[in-house]
């Protein structure tokens, strides 16, 4: 008797249901990478955040001190000053790459949107130290624009919470705009000739039309900016230090021992907090792409 799977038709207008063996071995390599990659550092990260260690005996125990250090004092103020950068970055970002991948859109000249994208792909992954020594180059106290232009008699300094939103501004606008453009893309010309047909101007088309069928993708896009200047750290770093009180910089002092020695488990809690958060950032983004998807697919 063969033992290929069957397939079952099932009530009327509902696809043929496959009977039969089931092929989960093919994925079992991918559940395994997962588990090992993912897993194993997740519950490593937990376990620690929720250990103390005594330094006389090397004994280990449980216990919550490390997530409530890591939720006061500097650190709080850390976890606050980088979901406060995060915010600005994303909606500046949003704004910003919006209207430019608008304007490559309505332009009729296929040279231009080409270049554009291209452009963005590059600088979208142009980001960490090498930015941040671009940037120190260039707008620092000593760079070749500071200089140039007197941008120090105007009391800007690049190695402020403005500094660091203009560095992470240089790499986010074309990561929004390699983002929404496909939403754009998606905007259906005959929705544009039934609003005129209709009477509609074009601003009532954006605000009756346009912006609502892409404010769940803006919204995903603002949501994956916050995440991505969320986890920044190597151009925070080098560019600012521990002037600007950002949780990655933080979690890289205590796991360097900069600060304190013996701090890892602390900064292993404050790791959680920012796995929570992403954990949040994340169930944002899903439904809005559903969602989204739903409308532009």
């Amino acid at each position: 008797m063969s033992d290929r799977p069957t397939t079952d038709a099932g009530p009327p207008g509902r696809p043929p249901r496959r009977t039969g063996r089931l092929h989960w071995p093919a994925v079992v390599p991918f559940f395994a990478f997962l588990a090992l990659c993912f897993g194993l550092p997740a519950g490593a990260l937990v376990y620690g955040a929720f250990t103390a260690t005594d330094p006389a005996t090397g004994n280990s125990h449980a216990t919550l001190d490390n997530v409530r250090q890591s939720l006061k004092g500097i650190y709080a103020t850390g976890l606050g000053g980088s979901v406060q950068l995060s915010l600005i970055c994303a909606v500046l970002a949003t704004l910003f790459g919006t209207l430019i991948a608008q304007a490559v859109v309505g332009s009729r000249r296929p040279a231009l949107r080409r270049a554009v994208v291209a452009a963005s792909g590059v600088l979208a992954n142009f980001s960490g130290a090498p930015l941040a020594f671009a940037f120190v180059a260039t707008l620092g106290t000593t760079g070749t624009l500071t200089r140039l232009l007197s941008l120090d008699r105007t009391g800007f300094s690049l190695y402020t919470t403005a500094g660091l939103v203009l560095a992470y501004l240089y790499f986010m606008i074309p990561l929004m705009v390699v983002t929404v453009l496909p939403a754009l893309d998606g905007l259906r010309t005959q929705w544009r000739e039934a609003a005129a047909s209709c009477g509609a101007t074009r601003g009532q088309f954006w605000r009756h039309i346009g912006i609502p069928v892409l404010l769940p993708s803006l919204l995903g896009g603002a949501v994956l900016l916050f995440g991505t200047a969320f986890a920044s750290h190597a151009t925070a770093a080098v560019m600012v230090g521990s002037s600007v009180p950002l949780i990655t910089v933080q979690i890289s002092n205590a796991l360097a021992g900069n600060v304190l020695v013996g701090q890892e488990n602390l900064a292993l809690a404050m790791s959680l907090n920012m796995v929570v958060i992403a954990l949040l950032v994340m169930a944002v983004q899903i439904p809005l792409q559903r969602r989204s998807a739903r409308w532009l697919g």
